[in-house]
Parts: C-alpha cells; structure tokens; sequence
C-alpha cells in the first residue's frame, strides 16, 4: 500500500512526502557537480565536465548556458531536462525585453525558472525536472553580483557560494570553511577551482569555468588559465604539507629530548 505514494505525483505520503520530488532530488545528486562563488565584484560558475568520447564534438556537451547577455546558468542533473528548462528561460528573457525594453533581473529570472519547476510538481501526467540550477548574472546599473539556486521542487534562494550535483555537501562544506567576503577576482576564481578539485582527480581538462565581471562581461576561461590556477593550488598544497610535515618532526625531537633530560 505505502508504495502507491511514490507512484502518483498529486499524492502525498502520510508523512507529507511528494516522493517523485525526492527522486529528481536524487537524479540531481548523481548529476555532475557544479559551484558558484561570489567575490567583491565578480562572480564565478565552475562545473565539472566529463570525458568526452575520442569521436564527440565536445562543443555540443556544455554544463553552462547563457539565458541572456548578463546572465549565465549552470545545472546538475539530467541534460536533457535542463535543455527544456534553459529554451524557457530564454524565451522569457527575450519576451521581457520585448514588453518592457529592459533586460531582466537576475532575481526575476531565477523566480521564472522556478515557477516552472514548481509548476511541474502539482499536476497529474507529468513529472518534475530532474534538475538543480546555479545562476549568476549582474542586473543592469549595478555592480553588486548575484548568484541563485534554484531545485526541482521549485525552492529559489540567494548564496554567496554553493554547489550542486555530486558531492555537493562535501563541497559546500569546504566552501564554508574557505569563502571570504569581499575576494578578489584571482582569489574567487582559485577558490571555485579548489572546491572542483575535492571531487574532480582529473585536474583542469574536466573543469569548465565561467567567469562574469559585470553587467554582459562574461567569458569562459581557457584551458591554459585553468592550468595556471590547478598548479599554483597545486604547489600551496605541497607547500602546506611540508609545513606540517616540519612541525610534527619538531614536536617530537622536542618531546625525545625532553624525555631524555629527565633519565637519570
């Protein structure tokens, strides 16, 4: 009988569970993971990427997209739900635009995508997205940069860092232990980087990264730049580890030669 809940969309469980909600959760954990972080007057999306086939174009395999000049989103999650998701959301950039002859914000269009994922959860013959979504952008005249999350139940929220898909809580867990208020736009990239690493082994070549600087500057970096920043967090590791290797050694010579002293 208890099964019968999870196969109904419309049905809540007698705990007050929509289980097919908890099972595009799932589908999202499974999905490559995906970081945003926020620096003074950057914003940075990093996402990893999988090996592509020796025949594939890699062109036609991207975890970002942009939905407008000034708006950039990543996802975790099933690909082809996200190519839906990302058509609307573009539609409505365009429509906006059109209507009142301004761009949208950052904060409208975050609310538009998840009206749409919230309305995919209350209707009967059809299923929500299996996706989460990382969007950042800059609103027009302004400076300050923002970044959203939004999930499959339709829940929107504003971050300073934060990642998705999987080992998201590993990462969001070194996030908070790393993320600093006011970074610069070198530290805020590094610190995307580093946080791709916890659960990428690869290094650079699986790591995509966009970089936004403003209101439409947006670019991806190349894969020389990513290098560049893998191997300076590459040689702080090494740097760190051998610092901590010289403070255990001196701790115990001091604790061998204090032992000594008191022998008779």
């Amino acid at each position: 009988m208890s099964r019968s809940y999870d196969r109904a969309l419309t049905v809540f469980s007698p705990d007050g569970h929509l289980f097919q909600v908890e099972y595009a959760l799932e589908a999202v954990r499974k999905g490559t993971c995906a970081v945003g972080v926020k620096g003074k007057d950057v914003v940075v999306l990093g996402v990893e990427k999988k090996s592509v086939l020796q025949l594939q174009d890699p062109r036609t395999i991207r975890k970002t997209a942009m939905l407008d000049d000034h708006v950039c989103l990543a996802f975790a999650g099933l690909t082809a739900d996200a190519r839906i998701l990302i058509d609307k959301a573009r539609i409505e950039c365009q429509s906006h635009r059109l209507t009142v002859e301004d761009p949208v914000t950052v904060d409208y269009i975050t609310r538009h995508i998840a009206g749409i994922q919230q309305r995919y959860t209350q209707s009967g013959g059809v299923r929500p997205f299996g996706i989460s979504t990382l969007i950042i952008g800059f609103d027009a005249n302004e400076s300050t940069p923002r970044l959203y999350q939004t999930e499959p139940s339709g829940m929107y929220s504003a971050w300073k860092a934060n990642s998705i898909g999987r080992s998201s809580k590993t990462v969001r867990e070194f996030l908070e232990k790393n993320h600093k208020d006011d970074m610069t736009k070198d530290e805020t990239i590094k610190l995307a980087i580093k946080s791709l690493l916890e659960v990428v082994q690869t290094g650079a070549k699986n790591i995509e990264i966009a970089l936004m600087e403003g209101h439409g500057q947006v670019r991806n970096l190349e894969l020389s730049e990513i290098e560049k920043f893998v191997a300076e967090i590459t040689e702080e590791k090494e740097a760190e580890a051998e610092r901590r290797r010289n403070r255990l050694a001196a701790t115990a010579g001091a604790q061998a030669s204090m032992g000594s002293g008191t022998n008779p």
